[in-house]
């Protein structure tokens, strides 16, 4: 084997593999997930022979309202969607009617994939707002009542949803427990856990809920990876073989090109 043979081996060989170790590296990162943000424990299991601590992550507990169409609803009824909550009361004098607005423009950027995600406006002072008070509200902004509910229900149930479920006492250290008034939008994934909280009047952070949203459909079960993950482990022996073969090519047409020259 000449010396040219020898480098035309090496590079066959060496490209593959530099195109493989670039691949992982720069995409490690591509994809930039929202974060979790609560836990409720850390479990040790065992998997194939390896031990590993596996998170569980605060998952919010279902809750009952009634909406602005008088009908009885709950998380369990969004089934695979994402939710974005606000706190919120139909006669509010300050920000609710700005953060209204905010969450119109948000459900008018997936009005053409009312499948992906739900709005849900709770109201922190169910004794005043009735099923039509919500309705005359939910109206005047000219919503799709489908998919933005503007909901009441227990007061009880209600805050201890917003500052124990949703935890909005953290995400807002401001707000007021006893009357939970916050700029906040919460992101739910769609397995019910808190994926971040978005201030209303912050045209930045409301672009980054916009595309945290589509990002989190993309996110993978843990429990059902994908099948392509089974074949990383392989990956450089693959592109070891494509490099051989594209050498083997080369070879054989170099031989071809010669044996015509030859019989020529």
């Amino acid at each position: 084997m000449n010396k040219k043979t020898i480098v035309a081996l090496f590079i066959a060989i060496l490209f593959p593999l530099m195109g493989y170790w670039m691949v992982k590296y720069f995409s490690k990162d591509a994809v930039h997930m929202p974060r979790h943000y609560f836990y409720d424990s850390v479990v040790v299991k065992q998997e194939r022979g390896k031990t590993f601590n596996d998170t569980i992550w605060h998952r919010v507990k279902n809750i009952h309202f009634t909406n602005q169409l008088g009908n009885t609803v709950s998380l369990e009824d969004l089934h695979g969607k994402i939710i974005v909550v606000d706190f919120f009361f139909t006669h509010c004098p300050t920000i609710c009617p700005g953060m209204a607005r905010s969450m119109k423009k948000l459900q008018k950027s997936f009005e053409q994939n009312p499948e992906i995600v739900q709005f849900v406006s709770v109201s922190i002072d169910p004794e005043h707002d009735s099923v039509d008070q919500l309705r005359k509200f939910a109206n005047k902004l000219d919503i799709n009542h489908d998919t933005w509910w503007f909901v009441t229900g227990d007061k009880k149930q209600i805050y201890d949803f917003a500052l124990q479920e949703m935890k909005a006492s953290v995400a807002d250290s401001n707000v007021d427990t006893a009357f939970i008034h916050t700029e906040n939008f919460f992101l739910l994934d769609s397995n019910r856990v808190v994926r971040g909280w978005y201030n209303g009047f912050d045209t930045t952070a409301q672009a980054r809920l916009v595309a945290d949203i589509p990002t989190i459909m993309l996110e993978k079960d843990k429990k059902s990876p994908s099948i392509l993950r089974e074949f990383i482990p392989y990956l450089p022996v693959i592109f070891i073989g494509i490099g051989i073969t594209i050498f083997a090519i080369t070879l054989l047409n170099k031989k071809r090109k010669n044996n015509a020259n030859t019989y020529f």
